[in-house]
């Protein structure tokens, strides 16, 4: 059972090492769920007599006004031998054997949390002290109450220490240890008065009653020690201090806790009780009811750490990895995030993510439907082809077929083809460009960068730019040799007509006539159409191999190169990580390993019993 005090010590101290000490937080806190018995009472009520009592030895500052400015996490480890010494958390290699020098030490590193003023602070000092003369166990003294603000203390300081301790002792987990002095009345004790608002019933406060030897004659506290003046859920412990004279006259502590003894066993009042008073008692009580309390919320416990654990996981993992210090780290990490990246974007052209089938709209829909609009029978109306085929004539009209008029009215017509191409090859830039912005967004761990997220954006559209230019000009090319060089051998299955040429005796502006000129308008839409048709098919292959397949492959290769040409001062500005999220993923860190230590030291214990 000895252990489970000692886990809870270990968790406890751990807690204080990494600033969870039971403040409010946004992140979960363990010290909050720990069993702990906290000792309340008011200023002069004999609390520092108490914990000293318990512990066998001098030990706690003392004086006018408020001495306790800082809980006192005060650990008492029980040894079989050996002499006595106490540790300090904050000195953890320094061993005191002069318990003088750790009163002195309590004095010192209140102040220095507090300044030498005289305000109080949450942060707790631990100290553990190890001696044959103590039980195993725990208890954390809280300021004392007061009512009055003394000079050099803040108007709020009694407030101030009401809150403190009623953020410790409101707590379910905490167990009250109540000090009131039986020579005021009860109704008066601020410990009660406390610890009777936040535990009404009494579940969980312990009453302890001083200088019983110090009341007025003829009067007792029997009524009180038996529970029949104010009744808790666990008898009333009553205790004898040492008094000023004995303080001062530094009186040994075990003569007297002897003494103590003796006095309720002589007593007439007292005697029938003899056997629950004395500090002696009330250390034996507090650790057997502490270790009970501890076994029955390690299932709780454990839980919670289990559960909190997972918490912690999930969103370290959504923050992000922490920034490496050295410049390898540095491009690794900026590197793995780019791939990252570049699979996300690569996700969405491949139909792992959405938006890759809008390109296949850009083929089947955009360019089709721009081609239509063109109306080549309209452009080969009779006027337009006896137009062209006069100006391509000159001067000398053609002696067979108007093959100069062919090929003008073929190439009038293909050129057009050129703004339906470009149309295409801006309408799959525009998707692509969206892909990026998607796959930036889908990036986690850009989010981590605003500045990395940035140039990775400017680096992906600047390829995409370069990509569009050598698609327009491949699809461009695609046109353009369809203009420069005709299929010779759709001409050559035309049906051949002598008399196509019509009379040259005519002039040249009556020698065609309609009839003609329209099947010289049909064949040149024949063919237009089946370049079209031919044209409709390789665009997108073009199209398809300069910026998709081009995309996919090479997006960020430049900024790939470029990259490793940076410094690490260089690569320090691109992960220019929000400090806010550079505390938080550290604070969830530290609060990881301490729920990891709580969880190997809880298995520890639950495997070992």
């Amino acid at each position: 059972m000895e252990n489970l005090i000692t886990l809870v010590n270990n968790i406890q101290r751990a807690c204080t090492a990494l600033g969870d000490h039971g403040e409010e937080s946004a992140l979960p806190t363990l010290w909050d769920s720990l069993p702990a018995i906290a000792v309340v009472g008011g200023q002069s009520s004999g609390k520092s007599s108490v914990l000293e009592s318990v512990v066998g030895k001098d030990f706690l500052p003392r004086g006018a006004g408020i001495v306790t400015r800082r809980p006192l996490v005060l650990q008492l480890h029980r040894i079989d031998d050996g002499k006595e010494y106490a540790e300090f958390m904050h000195l953890p290699k320094k061993r005191f054997t002069d318990f003088t020098a750790v009163r002195q030490e309590i004095s010192d590193e209140t102040d220095r949390e507090t300044g030498r003023s005289k305000q109080i602070s949450s942060v707790p000092i631990h100290l553990s002290i190890f001696s044959p003369n103590v039980v195993n166990l725990t208890l954390i003294d809280l300021p004392g109450l007061t009512k009055v603000a003394i000079e050099g203390q803040s108007e709020t300081i009694v407030q101030d220490i009401e809150s403190m301790v009623r953020s410790f002792i409101e707590k379910p987990n905490c167990i009250i240890l109540a000090i009131s002095p039986a020579n005021q009345d009860l109704a008066t004790s601020d410990a009660i008065k406390i610890a009777r608002e936040v535990d009404p019933k009494g579940d969980r406060t312990f009453g302890v009653l001083t200088k019983i030897d110090l009341m007025d004659k003829g009067t007792n506290a029997v009524d009180i020690l038996e529970g029949k003046s104010y009744k808790l859920q666990f008898p009333w412990v009553g205790v004898v201090n040492r008094s000023q004279a004995d303080i001062n006259k530094s009186v040994d502590m075990i003569a007297a806790r002897r003494r103590e003894r003796e006095y309720f066993q002589s007593s007439p009042e007292y005697s029938h009780l003899a056997h629950r008073m004395g500090s002696e008692h009330l250390g034996k009580m507090l650790s057997k009811h502490l270790e009970t309390v501890i076994k029955s919320r390690i299932p709780g416990l454990q839980s919670l750490i289990n559960k909190t654990i997972i918490e912690l996981e999930g969103e370290l993992t959504k923050l992000g990895k922490p920034i490496a210090a050295d410049a390898g780290g540095k491009l690794y990490t900026t590197m793995e995030i780019c791939r990252a990246f570049d699979q996300n974007f690569k996700e969405h052209l491949d139909g792992v993510r959405a938006g890759g089938e809008k390109i296949y709209g850009v083929f089947d829909n955009q360019l089709p439907a721009a081609l239509k609009r063109l109306q080549f029978d309209k452009h080969l109306s009779i006027e337009n082809v006896r137009k062209l085929i006069t100006e391509a004539d000159g001067y000398q009209p053609h002696l067979i077929a108007p093959e100069q008029g062919y090929r003008r009215l073929i190439e009038s017509c293909l050129v057009t083809i050129r703004g339906p191409a470009e149309a295409a090859v801006d309408g799959v830039h525009a998707i692509l460009k969206g892909i990026v912005q998607k796959a930036i967004a889908e990036t986690t761990e850009l989010k981590q960068y605003p500045t990395l997220r940035v140039e990775v954006g400017n680096a992906a559209f600047e390829s995409l730019e370069r990509m569009r230019e050598e698609s327009k000009r491949a699809t461009l090319q695609l046109v353009d040799m369809e203009c420069g060089y005709l299929t010779v051998e759709f001409f050559r299955k035309l049906p051949q007509d002598v008399e196509k040429g019509g009379n040259p005796t005519h002039s040249l502006f009556d020698r065609y006539n309609d009839s003609y000129l329209r099947r010289v308008g049909s064949t040149v839409l024949q063919y237009v159409n089946m370049t079209c048709a031919s044209l409709r098919n390789s665009i997108p292959k073009s199209i398809v191999y300069c910026q998709v397949r081009e995309a996919k492959r090479s997006l960020l290769d430049f900024f790939f190169t470029e990259l490793g040409k940076k410094e690490s001062k260089q690569l320090s500005k691109m992960l220019d990580e929000d400090p806010a999220v550079q505390q938080r993923r550290a604070n969830l860190a530290k609060r990881l390993e301490l729920y990891r230590s709580a969880q190997h030291e809880i298995d520890a214990v639950a495997w070992s019993k």
